[in-house]
């Protein structure tokens, strides 16, 4: 099994890319069986509307997570409620519109997905190992130990990441960090099977900060005084990985990040 997972996708300029990036993805590295991208920053950097979901769906996304932003823009309870291809974190209370976990299908395969969100440095929530455990344990009762799991989590901090990790070894085939846009170097299998990766990165804008302009950054870091975030515009590319799963018994061959840069003028 192939999954391709992108990482944050960043304002129009991560939107675009993706649109250009997945048939050039799909010719080098495909046919993929799933899918998945982080769209919490799609829709002008904070959260996503049903039209970009639709927008990215026809574009042959089988699958959605996200992470603290995707409360951002109205109408996303409504979304969450009545699609299960796009997930929040698992670990906000069960009173949130939508679901953390579930299982997908495509052309007779399965792929179990889980969004958790980190507690360093983040708005208080319920414990994200905790939560894990129960959404697995759910999953595999129901479609099989073999179940393939792919885990998105969106945390701040590389050691809460790494953490998880390790807790999650050999019980999920991959885990996946996304929330920094910054893509790690740590690409490996653990030593029980799992494919693992502390950041995917971010799909838009590289010249800037985390897919802002560097100039309308800098002016908060400077002053310390509010400023608007305008989108970066320049050196786009695709962040994701690739990860090949062993479907006989759910755990990760291999892992591959991915850095696509994409010229959109073209």
């Amino acid at each position: 099994m192939k999954i391709l997972f992108s990482g944050d996708i960043a304002w129009a300029s991560g939107r675009e890319a993706l649109a250009v990036a997945l048939p050039l993805l799909r010719q080098d590295y495909g046919p993929f069986d799933f899918v998945v991208v982080n769209c919490e920053n799609a829709a002008h950097g904070k959260g996503i509307t049903e039209k970009i979901f639709n927008e990215f769906i026809a574009l042959g996304v089988d699958a959605m997570t996200s992470g603290n932003h995707i409360w951002d823009k109205p109408g996303v309870s409504v979304l969450l409620d009545s699609d299960t291809r796009i997930f929040r974190p698992a670990n906000y209370s069960r009173m949130c519109p939508g679901r953390g976990y579930g299982v997908i299908e495509r052309k007779g395969k399965k792929l179990g997905i889980l969004n958790i969100e980190g507690q360093v440095f983040l708005p208080p929530i319920d414990n994200p190992f905790e939560c894990a455990d129960v959404a697995i344990d759910e999953m595999k009762s129901e479609h099989g130990d073999d179940l393939p799991i792919l885990v998105d989590f969106h945390a701040e901090a590389t050691s809460e990441k790494q953490a998880m990790g390790y807790y999650l070894d050999g019980k999920v085939s991959a885990i996946v960090g996304t929330h920094t846009h910054v893509q790690t170097a740590d690409a490996k299998i653990l030593h029980h099977g799992t494919a693992y990766i502390s950041d995917a990165g971010m799909t838009g804008g590289h010249y800037g900060v985390l897919g802002v302009s560097y100039e309308s950054v800098m002016q908060r870091f400077l002053t310390g005084l509010p400023t608007k975030f305008e989108p970066s515009e320049e050196d786009i590319a695709f962040n994701g990985v690739l990860i090949e799963i062993d479907e006989i018994t759910g755990l990760a061959l291999s892992i591959q990040a991915i850095q696509l840069p994409i010229n959109l003028e073209t």
